[in-house]
């Protein structure tokens, strides 16, 4: 792999900084405030098979999660959810939009070892205006030749991204915590990927880890990937 890499591409969310953690914070404010309609588990079930079903409308981050939150509330309260609900979940996806970013161990020390031998790039999903906060106020800025955020990650993504850069998938390298979005579609083309496990996955990007390919490499951290550049 190391005589080929010419491009390394990192996920943001959970590879770079922390992002899941407050989603299920998040998520679990929303099943108290609900808990006089349902328990707690079954509204959870309920606001996941809404996300499922929007997710082809509003993509993936915090305004499509809102409005998931909002549409999950009418249904199973028949309609009936006083607007103090609704002010409260809309302050929950405000506080979503204005969480720290804490960057994950090794990321500074990655970047500053491999920044200048590789062209380096973020290839994330999630909403425009969230991503670019959270980067600029990372400081990570300063690494990247390309920054992409993504509308999905799938193998026609990945393929447009590789044209824009002008690069081959064999010197290619796709670093991130989701087997679904990060590995799969890029080994596909050719390329490599490098699995970075996160202690919480999100459900969607969960998938059961048998991978059989001379390109997969699955890391303990972030800077392990330096033994096999």
């Amino acid at each position: 792999m190391k005589n080929h890499i010419k491009t390394i591409a990192f996920d943001a969310d959970d590879t770079l900084w922390v992002n899941e953690p407050y989603f299920q914070e998040a998520e679990k404010q929303f099943c108290t405030l609900l808990e006089n309609y349902l328990p707690k588990h079954l509204i959870s079930k309920e606001l996941f098979k809404t996300e499922m079903k929007n997710l082809h409308l509003y993509g993936y981050g915090v305004k499509g999660f809102v409005l998931c939150m909002i549409e999950t509330a009418n249904r199973i309260s028949n309609q009936s959810v006083s607007s103090d609900i609704i002010d409260k979940i809309l302050f929950i996806g405000k506080e979503l939009l204005q969480k720290p970013i804490k960057l994950l161990p090794g990321v500074n020390k990655i970047l500053e070892k491999l920044n200048g031998k590789y062209r380096l790039i973020v290839a994330t999903k999630g909403d425009l205006l969230d991503q670019e906060r959270k980067l600029k106020k990372s400081g990570l800025e300063i690494y990247f030749h390309h920054i992409e955020i993504m509308s999905d990650k799938k193998v026609h993504d990945y393929q447009k991204l590789l044209k824009h850069l002008d690069c081959k998938p064999e010197n290619f390298l796709m670093l991130g915590n989701s087997i679904k979005s990060d590995i799969l579609p890029v080994l596909e083309l050719g390329g490599y990927g490098g699995y970075i496990p996160y202690h919480v996955t999100w459900v969607h990007e969960q998938q059961e880890i048998n991978l059989q390919n001379d390109n997969f490499i699955k890391l303990k951290s972030i800077d392990n990937i330096l033994n096999y550049l």
